[in-house]
């Protein structure tokens, strides 16, 4: 057999791996769809409702890779925008969205 016979189905499976969440980062999806999906598209794909929301997955490094981040999404995370409502969550929370929305990133196209 040829060896790179088995190519295809190594990235195939990679891709498929490649957006698997656990279960924290599941958990953390449906948080951020009951809390934002009104205006953000928070998955992996699709767009967002609102045009001027940012699509999750877009967030870049600059915002996830903050250190102080998962702090803001303790105190209070807000926008410049009037109409995003101030979002709080609880320290096991912030940590598990951040890891979610850092599990999701792709380049903008």
């Amino acid at each position: 057999m040829k060896p790179f016979a088995f190519a295809p189905l190594i990235v195939l499976l990679w891709g498929s791996f490649a957006h698997a969440l656990d279960a924290e980062q599941r958990h953390s999806q449906s948080l951020l769809e009951q809390m934002c999906s009104r205006c953000h598209a928070v998955g992996p794909t699709g767009g967002s409702p609102n045009k001027l929301a940012p699509p999750f997955r877009h967030l870049g490094e600059n915002k996830l890779y903050d250190p102080d981040f998962v702090q803001r999404l303790q105190d209070g995370y807000s926008s410049i925008h009037r109409s995003m409502p101030t979002f709080r969550f609880d320290r096991e929370s912030a940590e598990a969205v951040a890891s979610y929305l850092k599990a999701i990133q792709t380049k903008k196209h």
